[in-house]
């Protein structure tokens, strides 16, 4: 089968197609045969050899990606809640290896879900690892309520336009930060107000807010605190640049925290539901060929991303 080799941590010259024997499945997984997979910032600073690289260096050379969307080809003897033909979807094995840029992948049946049939394998491939921090963050950790002044920072990003969506759900009032060219695209999802950080001191576009969803860490973090009210959340997301939230947030009598999403098939069936009720959609910006591998990782490098993008195999 065809797989994209990352040879070695760095550059995406890096990455390289090559042809590898199919994946053996164990009792609990199951073969699945990828249509599309996604690819996140997290994969891109794996690449550059920081991210989740640490975990993962025993498997150098390695194959990188967590998202996928396929068709179950075979299941392991243990295996009932899925069987051959299945559409499915899901982030699997993160933040351990998944070797998702390949043809086929072996998924442990946990941590999948059955593709919804109102959107095609690569909007499924959309809505997976950053769906699934979205409802992390929102859901579990800020367990948001109706009502909820809620920020998101980056509100037109892969994390930010699911949170947005999953907040106004459960009744909350979110508002987002972008530029002023996704101004449009944010409002457009469900957002109730908008600030362009670019133009907007945050102190003074907004305040008393009760939750924050940090995608972006760093001076972000002391920022969104000067526009929380005391006994407010934040949950920070990148890693490397939010050590110090849980500190911060207590100094100022609110509550932070950091936050690593984990695969779990139970929470990619809530995610379903919600697209399958049109409660959600993933916007797709860009779709890639297999070989424009290192094009789609120089996109997502490049910060500048709307929504997801998202490679056909």
């Amino acid at each position: 089968m065809k797989a994209i080799i990352l040879k070695d941590f760095g550059t995406v010259d890096n990455l390289q197609p090559a042809d590898i024997p199919l994946p053996i499945i164990k009792d609990e997984d199951v073969l699945i045969q990828v249509k599309a997979f996604s690819i996140n910032p997290i994969d891109v600073k794996t690449r550059a050899g920081k991210g989740v690289a640490v975990r993962l260096k025993e498997f150098s050379p390695m194959i990188l990606g967590w998202d996928i969307a396929g068709v179950i080809t075979a299941t392991g003897k243990s295996v009932t809640n899925f069987k051959q033909g299945d559409a499915v979807f899901g982030m699997i094995n993160f933040p351990g290896i998944a070797s998702a840029y390949s043809e086929y992948v072996s998924a442990p049946a946990t941590h999948i879900a059955i593709k919804p049939k109102n959107i095609s394998f690569e909007e499924a491939a959309a809505s997976t690892l950053a769906a699934l921090t979205a409802w992390e963050a929102v859901v579990d950790v800020l367990k948001i309520q109706k009502g909820d002044r809620l920020l998101v920072h980056a509100a037109a990003g892969g994390v930010g336009h699911f949170a947005v969506q999953i907040a106004k759900y459960f009744g909350a009032y979110v508002i987002g930060t972008t530029s002023a060219t996704n101004k449009t695209f944010v409002l457009g999802i469900g957002a109730d107000e908008h600030i362009d950080y670019h133009t907007q001191p945050l102190d003074k576009a907004t305040g008393n807010i009760d939750k924050v969803l940090d995608t972006i860490g760093g001076n972000n973090i002391d920022q969104s605190l000067k526009v929380m009210r005391k006994g407010g959340i934040i949950v920070s997301i990148p890693s490397g640049r939010n050590e110090e939230v849980a500190a911060k947030a207590e100094a100022a009598g609110m509550f932070g925290y950091r936050m690593l999403v984990q695969s779990s098939g139970e929470n990619q069936q809530q995610i379903a539901k919600l697209i399958e009720t049109g409660f959600i959609k993933p916007h797709i910006s860009k779709i890639y060929s297999f070989d424009q591998i290192q094009e789609a990782h120089l996109q997502i490098e490049s910060g500048r991303t709307v929504g997801k993008i998202v490679v056909q195999v």
